[in-house]
């Protein structure tokens, strides 16, 4: 069976995967290192480019509607969320964080498509910064995991 191995993560498997992505272009320049990073880690586990399909929204609230689109299509194994948003003076900060990632779980049960949210939710840029690269190496292969999971379970 294909990345099972009781409970743990294994080997991780990309070749013949289909790739949705998501990316807020809000705060642009570190979710665009999150895509970067995100990208070549797909890459190194074998996931074809042609296999990756990449749009971008203007800001986090509108990730899950892309997100629900990709997911209604039936086209991908996995999807994933990439933004950042970070806190500012006003009570907005806890609005789009939590309505954000409400609404990817959201896609996740109802269309029973894995998606791996890396939406950074963070006090200011530095920390936005410190977690980007990380942070989007680690969506590339939650995603991976979890359709290998439920290639597995199927």
């Amino acid at each position: 069976m294909q990345g099972a191995d009781n409970g743990t993560a294994g080997e991780l498997i990309g070749e013949g995967l289909r790739i949705g992505i998501v990316r807020a272009r809000f705060n642009d320049s570190i979710t665009s290192e999150l895509a970067k990073a995100c990208l070549a880690e797909l890459e190194r586990l074998e996931v074809e480019d042609s296999e990756i399909r990449h749009v971008s929204v203007p800001g986090a609230l509108e990730i899950p509607l892309a997100l629900k689109a990709m997911a209604a299509s039936g086209d991908f194994d996995a999807l994933i969320a990439l933004g950042c948003v970070i806190r500012g003076e006003t009570y907005h900060f806890e609005l789009v964080a939590n309505e954000c990632a409400a609404g990817i779980t959201r896609v996740v049960l109802d269309h029973q498509v894995p998606v791996a949210n890396a939406v950074l939710t963070v006090e200011n840029e530095a920390q936005a910064w410190a977690r980007a690269e990380h942070k989007g190496r680690d969506a590339a292969r939650v995603a991976v995991e979890m359709a290998n999971l439920l290639e597995d379970l199927s």
